[in-house]
């Protein structure tokens, strides 16, 4: 049994990435801070934000993400420390392997795929929905057999074909990838430069145009349901409203690709997440007082809160869904340059078969895995609808924050002389409160979304009892 625990060594981890098999090093913290902000500043603001308010909190949704936020800081916290201390792709994967064993790596790996390749997947559904919308504006129709999934929440057929528009914007972004990520990171500065302006246009103008009685009742009085409004709703509102914080920690599967990465990954995960929670809060005060809270449970709040403000917001509406387009965009990026990395880290542990681990000759990116990653990608996105792929990536993104937490803890404790360039703070209340956070949120996802992680973990379970432990490169030394 020991050897389904066996840890990796830090010493083994900064050996691995000094071979050969090397990842170009081209990022520095400006540019993780807008990778970070690229993968969370998204689905969150443009989507999210107005179906939380109407079904949960009403306009104490602002409060729903500044709890929602919490947890992640303490996550984030611990992120930081890991990545600074380890630094190698492989972000939460990487760092189970170093502190709470081989299985538990295995199994934060194959769960990583739910939270970036489903992640990126359920974006692309998004991103299909502005861009249709966006078209109609100006007399653009296709057909909704072309533009929905064939599928619904409990997989039976719609009558659809093909999302097809999901489908093409997995394909752009997975062929940009494999062109290298000085490129892919540079796109997406432009990207996170535009959506931020667009985030603060909305804010700046329609500020001046809130009608304060919308706040009025800040909460809600609880409807006689569990979840429905009252402290109870803005709580499941925080539970609901945390996928728009999935993202931040792609950035720490970029670490071998970050030119200090001990200085510059823990300033990308903190200052991207805390640049991202102040605007959600913002935007969520302003948007529920530019209407009623009870309006808002639409595709596009953001486009119905510039209409309630009449025509002196009108002309932003166009500019609003262009930079929800342009914002879902980079998120998608983001998301589908993390989990190549997650594979790449795996296959040179062992773990997958070396071809997962190949690094084109030219561009320096994983492009065998950033093909494969593109490709289910886009079968995800053109089959299935965005509950039911957000669902499963909450609950991924969830599980591997609840193990980095607790791998803090656990690392403190069995090598405390571990060189640690930046330190979570609080200890050891920072990591529990990370992990509880994590826990009870998880605890408030539908039973059907649990049933779909624990078939998900029993097929990842037969892959490495019948291939990885065997041929780990920990269970055969020197290979």
């Amino acid at each position: 049994m020991k050897r389904f625990f066996r840890t990796k060594s830090r010493d083994h981890l900064l050996a691995d990435m000094a071979e050969g098999r090397q990842l170009r090093r081209a990022l520095g913290p400006w540019h993780l801070t807008l990778l970070g902000i690229g993968a969370v500043i998204g689905a969150g603001i443009f989507v999210l934000t107005g179906k939380a308010a109407a079904s949960y909190a009403g306009p104490a949704i602002s409060l729903s993400f500044v709890f929602s936020g919490l947890g992640c800081a303490f996550a984030g916290l611990c992120y930081a420390e890991f990545a600074s201390m380890l630094p190698a792709s492989g972000s939460a994967y990487t760092y189970s392997y170093a502190t709470l064993g081989e299985l538990f790596a295995w199994i934060i790996g194959w769960d990583l795929i739910l939270e970036y390749l489903f992640g990126a997947s359920t974006v692309a559904v998004g991103w299909s929905g502005y861009v249709v919308s966006f078209l109609k504006d100006f007399g653009v129709v296709f057909p909704a057999s072309l533009t929905s999934a064939p599928l619904d929440g409990t997989l039976h057929a719609t009558g659809a074909i093909l999302n097809l528009p999901a489908v093409l914007i997995v394909t752009v972004m997975t062929s940009l990838l494999v062109v290298g990520i000085r490129a892919s990171a540079n796109f997406n500065n432009v990207i996170v430069a535009i959506k931020l302006a667009v985030i603060l246009l909305f804010v700046g103008f329609g500020a001046a145009c809130v009608n304060h009685a919308n706040w009025h009742p800040f909460l809600p009085e609880n409807t006689g349901k569990f979840g429905e409004f009252g402290l109870s709703g803005l709580i499941r509102g925080s539970a609901v409203v945390f996928f728009a914080y999935i993202g931040f920690d792609a950035v720490s599967t970029a670490a071998q690709e970050s030119r200090n990465p001990q200085r510059d990954m823990p300033i990308g995960i903190l200052l991207s997440l805390a640049i991202c929670a102040v605007l959600y809060v913002v935007v969520s005060l302003v948007l529920t007082g530019l209407v009623s809270y009870t309006k808002l449970a639409v595709p596009d709040p953001i486009a119905v809160g510039i209409d309630a403000a009449g025509e002196s917001l009108r002309w932003l509406r166009p500019v609003v869904k262009a930079g929800a387009i342009l914002g879902l965009s980079s998120v998608i990026m983001v998301l589908l340059m993390g989990q190549p990395r997650i594979f790449f880290a795996m296959s040179r542990d062992g773990l997958l078969p070396p071809v997962f681990s190949r690094v084109h000759p030219k561009f320096q990116t994983p492009y065998i895995t950033t093909l494969l990653t593109g490709v289910v990608g886009m079968l995800v996105a053109g089959l299935f609808p965005i509950d039911l792929l957000g669902e499963m990536v909450s609950i991924g993104a969830l599980l591997a924050f609840t193990m980095v937490s607790i791998g803090v803890l656990v690392l403190r404790k069995t090598k405390p002389d571990y060189p640690r360039p930046f330190r979570t703070p609080g200890m050891p209340w920072v990591p529990l409160l990370g992990a509880g956070f994590s826990i009870v949120q998880m605890v408030f996802l539908p039973f059907g979304t649990w049933m779909r992680l624990v078939i998900w973990m029993a097929i990842g379970m037969v892959i490495y009892f019948t291939y990885s432990h065997r041929h780990s490169r920990l269970h055969t030394p020197g290979k």
